[in-house]
């Protein structure tokens, strides 16, 4: 069907919209969306610099090289080492810190990797080329600051695939415009080369073994997504063996509504994956199988229920965690374990694990007591059962079949064993004893309250005023007598337009400028110009 045609313009409208037959109220210079008073340039200016400070709040102006091994913020250089095409292609890789990241490859294309441990800034070493010397730095030939470059890198440095920007088990190319979702990054116990993941960065689809594009892959088989209802069991149950169906609520799922992806504002964490508000980090099941002593505390105090890596052979968890339930129940009270288990007494062990720290430390505490209840009755003494155990370890469950991730609450550590058998395991892992500190750059001054200081330093107004307090007394009279002629000259030509209302053309500008310093030549230009444009119409200047 045709269109309705469009209403015939007026009079005034048809001249204004005739080739040059605009009028000066509607000129491109008084319509233009770049049109700005004096003012608003000066707030545009501000909220600009506001903006940087708050992408860049910290200072650059220091490497932190000199300062030795850090748990720091990384930035990996594409621009000076490009990722080979192959995974296994040779790769020197290379990480720098935040300051040298922006004074010394700030035009460069930059991977962020957030906080790696043990580091030391590689930004002037032989890791990097030549014509990426570091800026920061003061060459200890010269004394002077820049142009350091081919210095030993640091030899206890550890890489992992992120350097590359491939990150995940998956081995993506992250690319911020195309990665949906949040990943999680691994607390690390141990390096690549070790077996480790050296703190890579997980999708949870990862984590279950699911894929990093499981939701698009459930949304078109119609594949139930979790509800934010569910708990850990009940959901990891819901896609393991095809044995247990569905939760003991006995409510279906339903399939996501047609749109209903484009509504949310993230993807849905995968069936299986433990609430974000639930835990404070997790160890990824490489670093898990790297150390499999830590298994044992999967569903401990301090720990989450064990996270299972899905994969085509039979899931394990249904066994494991009915083996698990089975044992917790030996080790605790009985008259705790009635009253806690009202809903649960089918012991499928599909039911909801509530998030209730004290009563993780009222379970703890009397699954040692059970234990050393039971150190009475073999006959070792009635001091056995005050005692806890020396070795927390042994009153855990077995530790669970398969490739799991654990994830871990914030007090994890005061859990953890500490006894001379399982010690060592700990000490290789400072992370494990105690929480880490992780370097920071110092803050950048703060301007006013509306953000009116760029980082590192004042804003550009602040820097004039700063500039001017430190001329010399004759140079600063001088130009302050210049500024008051040159306002003296503008004050009668901006009057004259603010008293019309109209709006100031590149043109005019031009003319006043060449009139001030007597340009006859553009003088005359000037006066032609505005003889010819009879009908005071303007245009933009477009330049020479």
């Amino acid at each position: 069907m045709d269109p309705p045609p469009a209403p015939e313009p007026s009079s005034t409208e048809a001249q204004g919209s005739q080739p040059g037959g605009a009028s000066r109220t509607q000129s491109f210079s008084q319509r233009s969306d770049d049109s700005h008073t004096a003012a608003e340039f000066i707030d545009n200016q501000l909220q600009l610099e506001a903006d940087a400070r708050e992408a860049l709040p910290y200072k650059f102006d220091n490497c932190t090289k000199t300062l030795g091994k850090l748990r720091q913020v990384l930035f990996s250089c594409l621009t000076c080492n490009p990722p080979p095409p192959e995974p296994t292609g040779a790769y020197n890789p290379a990480g720098v810190c935040y300051s040298c990241s922006i004074q010394c490859h700030g035009d460069h294309t930059l991977v962020e990797l957030f906080n790696k441990r043990d580091f030391v800034c590689d930004c002037r070493t032989t890791r990097l080329p030549t014509t990426a010397p570091c800026t920061l730095r003061i060459h200890s030939e010269t004394n002077t600051q820049g142009g350091v470059h081919s210095e030993a890198p640091e030899t206890n440095n550890k890489y992992n695939q992120n350097f590359q920007n491939r990150f995940c088990g998956c081995e993506c190319d992250y690319d911020v415009d195309k990665q949906k979702g949040t990943m999680f990054q691994c607390l690390g116990l141990g390096t690549a080369e070790e077996g480790g993941c050296g703190e890579d960065w997980w999708h949870p689809g990862c984590i279950v073994g699911l894929g990093p594009d499981w939701f698009e892959t459930a949304s078109r088989s119609g594949t139930p997504r979790k509800r934010k209802t569910e708990g850990l069991l009940e959901s990891i149950t819901e896609v393991a063996e095809a044995a247990v169906e569905a939760p003991s609520s006995g409510a279906p799922e339903s399939a996501p509504l047609p749109g209903q992806e484009a509504e949310d504002d993230d993807v849905p964490l995968p069936p299986g994956f433990p609430e974000e508000d639930d835990f404070e980090g997790f160890i990824c099941y490489k670093c898990v199988d790297a150390n499999p002593w830590i298994k044992r505390y999967a569903g401990a105090p301090g720990f989450l229920a064990p996270v299972f890596r899905r994969s085509a052979a039979p899931s394990p968890e249904c066994g494991v965690l009915a083996k698990a339930g089975e044992a917790a129940a030996d080790l605790l009270n009985p008259k705790k374990r009635k009253a806690d288990d009202g809903e649960d007494s089918d012991g499928s062990g599909t039911s909801k694990r509530r998030k209730e720290d004290s009563s993780d430390s009222h379970i703890a505490d009397n699954k040692f007591t059970g234990a050393a209840d039971s150190t009475v009755a073999s006959g070792q003494g009635e001091a056995a059962a005050v005692d806890v155990p020396s070795c927390k370890v042994k009153a855990l469950p077995p530790p669970p079949a398969g490739q799991v991730s654990l994830f871990f609450k914030s007090d994890f550590r005061d859990h953890l064993c500490h006894c001379s058998d399982c010690f060592p395991d700990l000490k290789k892992y400072t992370q494990l004893l105690e929480e880490e500190e992780i370097y920071e750059p110092e803050l950048s001054e703060v301007g006013d309250e509306d953000g009116g200081s760029t980082v590192g330093s004042g804003s550009i107004y602040d820097r004039g005023e700063s500039a001017l307090k430190n001329v010399d007394r004759v140079r600063a009279i001088e130009g302050v007598m210049a500024y008051n002629h040159l306002k003296d000259k503008l004050k009668p030509f901006f009057q004259q337009f603010a008293e019309s209302g109209k709006a100031i053309s590149a043109e005019d500008i031009k003319a006043h400028f060449a009139k001030m310093r007597g340009d006859e030549q553009a003088i005359k230009d000037a006066g032609a110009a505005a003889k010819d444009d009879s009908s005071d119409n303007r245009r933009e200047q477009s330049g020479y």
